[in-house]
């Protein structure tokens, strides 16, 4: 007879061995903290997440609050500009008038170099007519003179040298006194006398300090028409005239006079010396 088939059931490899660990017993209040603690981690979690979503939705900004311009500042600002445009304009002004000056300036140099040129082109053209003849009469002309008292009236001569120098110097009479001119309307003291004296072929100095010893020294008291008068000493004499006889110079004085005929007693020489 055979014996009935005992039906062998799979078990796990770790079936046969019993646990060590001992249940442990859970109560009621262990179990409601547990989850109570998990509620209120989930609630946490759920406001965190809530409040994250909200600020990446509505990024936070800083505000700053301008300063309100009052009345006071709005003034001293529009002051401000005021006074910046008026100095602007005074500055172009001021640069438009130097530029003026300027341009005057260089255009009253030019036209003085102008006339001085046309001058001496003419008196170059006298020079060459009248220089053979005048040198060789120069020495016969001269007349002396016994006083020099402002009341004697000694006529200077016609002809010769010392009359073409007398004569030219009387055909300036009435032109102006400009300081640095050389004529022919405008001269100042040296000027003049160097350009009377170039008519008869004689070459002065252009300054008075240098005429005051460009010749033979004279006393006061022996002076001829024709001799160069200075004041100052000589060497550094500022000022110089041409004796035209009667006690009387001409001379270019100042600004004010111009070109005309003085007295010696009123306004005495320091010396004199003659070239002719």
């Amino acid at each position: 007879m055979e014996e009935p088939l005992i039906p062998v059931v799979p078990m796990s490899h770790t079936a046969h061995i019993r646990s060590h660990r001992k249940p442990r017993p859970r109560s009621s209040s262990a179990l409601a903290m547990r989850a109570g603690v998990a509620g209120g981690v989930l609630s946490t979690l759920a406001v965190a997440g809530a409040a994250g979503s909200a600020n990446a939705a509505e990024p936070v900004t800083q505000t700053i609050e301008l300063p309100t311009l009052t009345a006071d500042m709005t003034a001293q600002v529009a002051e401000s500009a005021e006074v910046t445009q008026q100095a602007a304009a005074d500055y172009q002004l001021r640069a438009e008038r130097d530029a003026a000056a300027a341009k005057a300036a260089k255009q009253a140099k030019a036209d003085l170099a102008d006339a001085k040129k046309k001058a001496e082109a003419k008196q170059k053209a006298e020079d060459a007519r009248k220089a053979a003849a005048e040198r060789a009469t120069r020495s016969s002309a001269r007349t002396t003179l016994t006083s020099t008292s402002a009341d004697s009236d000694v006529p200077a001569p016609a002809s010769g040298s010392v009359g073409t120098v007398i004569n030219f110097l009387k055909a300036q009479l009435g032109d102006a006194y400009v300081m640095g001119a050389t004529g022919p309307n405008a001269w100042d003291c040296s000027s003049l006398v160097q350009a009377a004296f170039k008519q008869v072929g004689v070459d002065l100095p252009r300054v008075s300090q240098d005429q005051s010893v460009a010749g033979t020294p004279v006393s006061l008291s022996n002076i001829q028409v024709g001799d160069i008068l200075y004041w100052g000493g000589a060497g550094s004499a500022y000022h110089t005239g041409v004796y035209i006889g009667g006690g009387q110079y001409l001379d270019a004085a100042n600004p004010s006079k111009g070109v005309v005929i003085q007295d010696l007693s009123g306004y005495p020489a320091s010396g004199a010396v003659r070239v002719l």
